[in-house]
């Protein structure tokens, strides 16, 4: 197996508020591997725009590392500056990302110039511009964002990101903004760029079914938390934790699920639940099926990290299928309210 190309370990951000300290980032363990696309999956609140942006050294974690290519990702301007050469990201909303007063071309090649890269710019960008999709690259690049399609916005965006060659690519809820038409012309083209080119990728989403579209693994948070993460088919056909289920039985394509209504909203990250922090909401509580099996003691008071699922094939460290839940961990059959331990198989 290939060594991580990122390693996070325990990473906590906290920030001051007036309620108290903000656990927006609360023990992450998290490794991307040359080549594959992990979907980092969650509501909003959960902590992952603020995972994602530690990764790339803007915001600093209060405890822990993040390692990229072998090197522990610091504050200083040449580290970050080297970083964010191999390290790029791209955002939800296209329009707010691109200069309105520059054409394309300019928005490409401002990377280049940035980082001083050395060749034909005007190919560079050009090529950068095709491999996004924006063909022929003469027409496109002297166009401003107002003369695009936001389909057409948000290629020039990874077009920019893409200009620099990195080796990882941070997308933040890449095609939220985009109408469902242009969405899965999006995915494949990140897909495309991943086989293409073997160019990492974390993308940030809500939406499991996009995560299903598009990634290799899976990784679940809640509340500062990575709750459930592993392979795309293990995630997907055989959901562990409560929370991941409650989020695939809203994807349309899963009609097998039965539709989960969480109760209330995600808790406020000052005011951490004790226990497992998803036992509020959690349908297992609720339903009584957690004290049926003898563990409510323990998903409301104790806390609990991620552990193999039981029975699930071990391939390596990094593709092992984790959850964190109490019943999980219990090897319990949960019965009630539609939440059989098998999950439903895509379809």
């Amino acid at each position: 197996m290939a060594e991580p190309l990122l390693s996070v370990r325990d990473v906590h951000v906290r920030f001051a508020s007036r309620r108290g300290p903000v656990h927006a980032v609360a023990g992450v363990d998290l490794d991307v591997v040359p080549g594959e696309v992990l979907a980092l999956v969650g509501e909003s609140g959960c902590g992952k725009t603020t995972l994602i942006r530690s990764i790339l050294g803007l915001v600093a974690p209060t405890s822990g590392s993040v390692t990229f290519d072998g090197h522990v990702v610091g504050r200083g301007h040449r580290r970050l500056r080297r970083l964010r050469r191999s390290v790029q990201m791209v955002f939800q909303d296209p329009t707010g990302a691109l200069n309105p007063r520059h054409s394309l071309y300019e928005s490409v090649a401002e990377g280049l110039r940035i980082h001083k890269v050395e060749g034909d710019e005007i190919g560079l960008v050009h090529d950068a511009l095709s491999r996004a999709g924006l063909r022929p690259a003469a027409r496109y690049a002297p166009r401003y964002p107002h003369e695009v399609s936001g389909g057409q916005r948000q290629r020039a965006l990874i077009a920019g990101a893409m200009a620099l060659s990195p080796r990882l690519l941070l997308a933040d809820e890449p095609v939220a903004s985009l109408d469902a038409s242009i969405r899965g012309e999006i995915l494949a083209l990140m897909r495309g760029l991943v086989d293409d080119t073997g160019v990492s990728i974390v993308a940030v989403t809500h939406d499991l079914g996009l995560a299903w579209n598009i990634a290799d693994r899976i990784a679940v948070m809640y509340l500062g938390r990575i709750v459930e993460i592993g392979a795309t088919e293990d995630v997907i056909g055989d959901p562990q934790h409560p929370y991941t289920r409650a989020l695939l039985s809203v994807v349309p394509e899963l009609e097998a699920m039965e539709r989960q209504i969480l109760r209330g909203e995600t808790p406020d990250p000052s005011r951490v639940p004790s226990g497992c922090r998803f036992h509020p909401r959690c349908p297992v509580v609720a339903s009584g099926e957690a004290e049926r099996l003898g563990i409510l003691a323990r998903c409301t008071g104790e806390d609990l990290a991620l552990a193999p699922v039981p029975g699930a094939a071990p391939p390596d460290r990094v593709h092992a299928h984790l959850a964190a839940c109490h019943a999980v961990s219990a090897d319990a059959t949960i019965t009630a309210g539609g939440e059989g331990s098998a999950g439903a198989t895509p379809g």
